[in-house]
């Protein structure tokens, strides 16, 4: 029951399955039964669980993401990310998932993804089983 951490290159924005890495994490634990909860320690970046079976879904997110948080000329953030903070707190920082025989208890269509709103860049990620 351990933390692991994992890295990932992103490139400018975009939704990156991490499904297998938390299934290894799940497995590498040996817990059979319970929570698994997976963390962004970035501002700019976020965890969500959606579909994985059409990519267009992921595109779609990330235009409605565009959409609802636009640029604004109003901005004072001097590092000029303001739209991917929105965006990354909309998402969220952190997934919990239920385990259930050793693995992650998604549906059918569902994987865990890593949400790039700033990139490209050189991310990581952690994953507690308990």
């Amino acid at each position: 029951m351990g933390l692991h951490e994992y890295r990932l290159e992103t490139g400018r924005e975009g939704f990156y399955a991490i499904t297998g890495k938390i299934s290894e994490a799940i497995a590498e634990s040996g817990v059979l039964e319970g929570l698994c909860v997976i963390f962004s320690p970035h501002t700019t970046a976020g965890i969500a669980i959606n579909e994985n079976a059409d990519p267009d879904v992921r595109y779609d997110l990330l235009l409605g993401l565009r959409n609802a948080f636009p640029e604004q000329p109003g901005f004072r953030h001097g590092e000029g990310n303001s739209t991917a903070h929105l965006r990354a707190g909309a998402v969220g920082g952190s997934q919990t998932v239920i385990v259930r025989d050793g693995k992650p208890l998604l549906g059918v269509w569902q994987d865990i993804y890593f949400c790039e709103f700033d990139g490209p860049r050189q991310r990581r990620f952690f994953v507690k089983v308990m």
